[in-house]
This record gives C-alpha cells, structure tokens and sequence, in this order.
C-alpha cells in the first residue's frame, strides 16, 4: 500500500474523503456508483462555468478556451494512450457507448451479428439490442462464468464467426469488479472477423488501471468522467480512423470524422486536463521520468497494486481483524481468490437482507451499496438465484484502516445474529 505521507497527500487533494456534507463523517466504499472528485476539478470547473464566451470566436476570451480544450484533447489522448483517431466528449459514458455502437451497426454491411456478453452494463447489451434490430443483424451474447463472475475467451468462442460485424467488451465489470481478459477476446474476434468492429466499455475500469488504447486494436473505448475523479454530466471517447468516418451524427460541413455536437463545454476539458495532470502527479512518485505518459502509466500500476492490497485485506484480513474468508457467513461474488478482481468486491451475508446489512453499515458512517435483480445487475444476479449483494467499491484514495473497520463492524453485525 502507498505510503502514509504519499496517502496525505493524495487524500488530501480530493473533496469529502472522509466526511459528507449531509451525513457526517464517514468512509466511502461506493467508488464503482461514482469516484470522489478532486479538489482541482472543483476549482477550474468553477472558474470557467461563469465564461459567457464560446470557442470559435476573434476575442481574447474565445482564444483562451480553444486552447484549453485543445490541450484537453491532448491530455485525453495522454491518458487513454492513443495517436490516431479523434477523441470527443458526449453527456454521459452511456450515450458515448450507445453513439458508437449506434455508428458501428448501421455503418457495417447488413446481416450478419452483433456480439456482446452477459457480463457487460446495460448501456452496450440495450444498444446492441437496438442496433442489431434496427441494422437487420442477429443479437448474440457471450454467457459469462458463475463461478469466476467473469466471461472469457471460451465464451466468445462460442458466437464470435466470420459474420461478426460488431463487438462489444466490458473492460471491468462494476457489479462483479471482475476485470476482462481482453487481449484473448479481441485476438479471437480479429481471428475470425479480421473487420469486426470492437468497442469497449471502459467505464469501471479507467480510474483503477493503466490504459494503452493503441495497443488493444479496437475501435472504441468511452470513459465516464464521474468515476474517474472528476464531475456528473459528461464522458469522453475515442474512435479509430475507420469507425470515425462511419456515417454518424454531425452537422453538415464538418469533417466526416468529427464527433462532438453542439457547443463545447470547455469547463469539462478543463476537468479531465486537471485529472490528467493529478495521474501525471501521482506518477511522479514512482518513476524518475520526464515523460509525461510514462509516470500517467506508472500512476495506473501503483493505483492497481494498491487496491490489490486493498482487496486482499479484505478478504484476508489481519492479525486483529479476521477477513471475509474467515466468516461462514459471508459468500463472495466470483470466490475468494480472484485474481481477475479489480478495486471491487461484492458479496452476502447469510441471515440478513443485503439492504439491511448496507443500512447499518451506513449507521456507521461506511458507505457501500446494494446491487439489485434489476436491468443494471440482473444477468449477474439472477443466474446464482441472489435478488440482491452488497458492493463494497474501493480507490486507490482508501485505506487499510478503513477496510479493518469495514471487517469490524460486519463482524459486529455477523455477530448480532449468532446471539
């Protein structure tokens, strides 16, 4: 785990660590529903969100903010690690998915299938499901394993052919915190549909470890700003050269490749520049480098190993404080020792209601949430017969005393039913 000084700084750098504004002090375990936001994004959100002014324009103020936004766009291209292809912002990660899946279907050649798993968010299964309806192509979806939590290769090798036009794969799961052997599952679509456009939801996955975009040989990937440190109502994308020349949305006149509508919001570039630049920080203190990229790289690993540790507490716990392993009466969501598991941990305990268990822990001032038999969660939860679990979602901004007094009060709990 980082080190105290380096868990400071880091906590301190973000708004409501440990305490919320209408509750009190408390420890926040509800990551994969949306990150904290930093300090910094705060601050230039505000900033620019009074500017009356547009990009575009001959005056000083309408200079300034196409620079911001440019150096955003670079910023982004940073972050994702990513050359060619334009990179754009859209309302939320949802309508960037269902954008892209949307452009991806009725650009392909009609018939054939559209391809997917039982893994994924609904925002890709219901665009798949419209698209593939609307561009006369079949619906197929990978069925993902119980035991794991997760869906592999096997999986979509089971409805990846020749006459996939599309593909769709969730990077991490935000129910399971399962993240997705990619680099299988991409090699076997391109093996057997060399064309097959492939998308990625990378919305779980963007603040809980590095991206190298280029090297996944995709045509999509979309991030949500909110749980990435930074601010509701926006996300941002990037299309390869062929996908972004499909036929999609865009006004008259404009490049063929161009994605964004509207008016931007140049206070949402100014957001992602200042988390770029909090990666770049990060970075810095576990790579002498002076290439930016490389310490927004070495920022993802140590944010990966650190909830590693996290995850591992956990489910192991300590000396003092035995972990959700030692407890009968806790079942955890793809078993004990996952290693595909990722910053996220969901689990039951018998004897209780989920809902109740997440409103004492609540009591306590630990946030952590229910995840339901509903279209969010239900392909997950409904094949191991489960009608809700507890997710407890964690960042690289917890920490180790916070999971011990998670432990403690789910033993306080376990115990109150024993007695």
């Amino acid at each position: 785990m980082f080190n105290d000084d380096l868990m400071t700084q880091i906590r301190q750098r973000f708004m409501h660590v440990d305490s919320c504004p209408y509750q009190g002090p408390r420890i926040y375990f509800e990551n994969a529903g949306g990150s904290l936001t930093l300090k910094s994004v705060l601050e230039v959100n505000n900033q620019l969100a009074g500017m009356p002014d547009n990009h575009g324009r001959d005056n000083p103020a309408s200079k300034a903010l196409v620079k911001i936004i440019d150096q955003a766009r670079d910023d982004i291209r940073l972050f994702l690690g990513v050359k060619n292809g334009p990179v754009f912002m859209g309302e939320t990660g949802t309508e960037l998915v269902f954008r892209m899946i949307r452009a991806a279907a009725l650009g392909t050649p009609k018939g054939g299938n559209i391809v997917g798993s039982t893994l994924e968010h609904p925002c890709t299964t219901s665009a798949r499901k419209r698209w593939a309806e609307v561009s006369a192509k079949e619906f197929r979806s990978a069925q993902h394993d119980n035991d794991s939590a997760n869906v592999g290769v096997e999986a979509y090798a089971k409805v990846v052919d020749a006459d996939t036009r599309v593909a769709t794969i969730i990077h991490t799961s935000p129910v399971t915190g399962m993240t997705v052997d990619i680099e299988s599952i991409i090699t076997l679509i391109r093996q057997r549909s060399p064309e097959c456009i492939i998308i990625l939801d990378g919305i779980q996955h963007a603040a809980h470890g590095g991206l190298s975009v280029d090297d996944y040989d995709i045509d999509g990937y979309a991030v949500a700003a909110y749980k990435v440190f930074s601010r509701h109502n926006y996300g941002f994308a990037w299309v390869s050269p062929r996908l972004a020349k499909q036929p999609h949305d865009h006004l008259v006149g404009l490049p063929d490749d161009y994605w964004e509508l509207g008016t931007r919001d140049t206070a949402a570039y100014a957001c992602t520049s200042k988390v770029v630049e909090y990666f770049d920080w990060l970075g810095s203190h576990f790579i002498d480098s002076t290439d930016r990229r490389q310490r927004i790289i070495a920022a993802g690993k140590a944010i990966h190993d650190h909830e590693h540790d996290l995850i591992d507490m956990i489910i192991n716990g300590n000396d003092n404080q035995r972990g959700l392993r030692d407890m009968p009466e806790v079942n955890i969501l793809g078993g004990h020792d996952n290693v595909a598991r990722e910053g996220t941990i969901s689990f039951t305990v018998a004897g209780y209601h989920c809902v109740e268990v997440v409103e004492i822990l609540n009591q306590k001032g630990i946030r952590t949430h229910v995840r339901r038999n509903d279209y969010f969660s239900g392909s997950i939860l409904e094949p191991l017969g489960l009608e809700t679990c507890i997710r407890v979602s964690m960042a690289h901004y917890n920490t180790g005393d916070e999971v011990l007094q998670l432990l403690y009060e789910l033993d306080k709990i376990i115990s109150l039913k024993e007695h």
